[in-house]
Parts: C-alpha cells; structure tokens; sequence
C-alpha cells in the first residue's frame, strides 16, 4: 500500500526537546541528519567518541521532566539552539561552544531526580548521531498504527510521545511490521526496514507535562501482545523527502 509523508521531527538534542520539520535531505548509511546530533553525558557515562547505549546519558526515560522541552534548530557551521521548557523557560546557545554547552548542561541539571548521575557535559556525534540502535537509524511510524493504540487506551494521546522520526499516513494498522528486511521508497530516499522498536516506559509520560499518565507499555503488550511501535531504518541511497512525499515499498 502507498502511503504519504505526514511529519517529520527529529530531536538535535538527545531528550532535550523536539522540532517538526518541512523536509529534509537523507544520506545513505546516516542517521536523519541533525537528529540526535548532541546528547548530555551523566557522570558515570562511559562514553568517549564512539556510539555507546542510551543509558550513558541523560535521557527521558529515567528523566521524565526532561519531556516538556521544545527545540529549535539554525543549523550551520556554527549551528545555534534556542530551547524552551515549561518550568525553566527558555535559553539560547551554540552546543559546539563548550562555553555555552555547559551553561546549558548547568541550566537543565535541576530536572534530573536525586540519586541519578548528574549530568555533566554535552557531547556529539555528527553522522551518526546519538539513536537507540547501534546503526545510524531513522525510525518510521504509521498514523494507524498510533491510532489503534489510542482505541486500546480509549482515549487520545499525542503523537509526540513515541520521539518519531518520520510519521507515514495511509497504511493500514501495524502494516510497517512486514516493511522489515524490505527497501522503502520515501520521496527520492531509499530506506530498508531493520527492526521493531521496543517501547520503554518514556512513552507513558505526557511530553507536555513530565507526568506519567498512560499506561502505553502494557496496553501495548496486553491488547498486541507486543511492546513493540515503529520500525528502525536504515538510509540506504540518500534523496529529498518532505511532507506529503509518497511512501511504498521500493
């Protein structure tokens, strides 16, 4: 089935806010490019240049008050952020600057619950980024998909908690399951489906708030019999996709 680009988001800063934008450019064997660029790395992050997993760093899902951030991106050799939180307000800077990346570090430490790792230093990795999996991925969600989950639950929940990348409208619910191991055409990219993404329970907290509210993790389970909501991918020939790009397997 042909389905349309409905969304597109990524997250230039690893838990720390959110950003829709019109399109992009993709490049093969990389992650969506300026999503999860920078990430804050807690004291006892064993990170040192390369990929490590998402527990070295501070991160929504034993964080939840990080959820409320929204971020906007000016991107360029000097790429700027200007990032907004409900309780903090708002705050811009130059995450390349180490000046600046640790005065935002500083800013954001007080939503980190006591007994954690404290933050302690902004990082990147350019290309690649700072994704859950061990590939450069871009992670594909179907609107369906969400809105079985909302009929479960029975009641409407945003989008913006699973941290999509790329949202496809017309398919049908959980369609994106059998797209694993097949090549994907999104506007004039080709991806291939790599795996399911299991949910972990950050998707429970409201991303406006940093209340966990829903119960999505078991409604999951007990309605599908999986914890699992949209597929990684990987770019394997770069193109433009934007919003309303057609989406079919290749």
């Amino acid at each position: 089935m042909t389905g349309q680009l409905a969304q597109i988001w990524r997250h230039p800063i690893k838990s720390h806010g959110r950003e829709r934008v019109a399109g992009v450019a993709l490049e093969a064997g990389q992650s969506m490019p300026w999503d999860r660029r920078w990430a804050i790395a807690h004291e006892d992050s064993a990170f040192e240049g390369d990929w490590v997993k998402c527990s070295n760093f501070a991160i929504t899902t034993h964080r939840p008050r990080l959820c409320p951030f929204n971020i906007t991106l000016t991107e360029g050799d000097a790429p700027e952020a200007h990032v907004t939180h409900t309780d903090l307000g708002e705050m811009r800077f130059h995450p390349d600057r180490p000046d600046e990346a640790a005065r935002f570090v500083e800013w954001v430490a007080p939503l980190s619950p006591e007994g954690l790792p404290k933050p302690a230093r902004l990082v990147s990795l350019p290309g690649r980024g700072f994704t859950d999996s061990e590939f450069p991925s871009v992670t594909l969600f179907s609107m369906a998909s969400h809105r079985a989950v909302e009929d479960a639950l029975g009641q409407q929940i945003t989008p913006l908690r699973w941290r999509g990348n790329l949202w496809v409208e017309g398919l049908e619910a959980w369609e994106e399951f059998d797209w694993i191991g097949r090549e994907i055409r999104v506007g004039n990219a080709v991806l291939r489906g790599v795996e399911r993404t299991q949910r972990c329970p950050m998707t429970m907290t409201n991303p406006e708030t940093g209340a966990r509210d829903v119960p999505t993790v078991k409604t999951l389970a007990s309605t599908f019999g999986h914890k699992d909501f949209s597929i990684r991918c990987e770019v394997i020939e770069g193109g433009e996709i934007a919003e309303g790009s057609a989406v079919a397997l290749a």
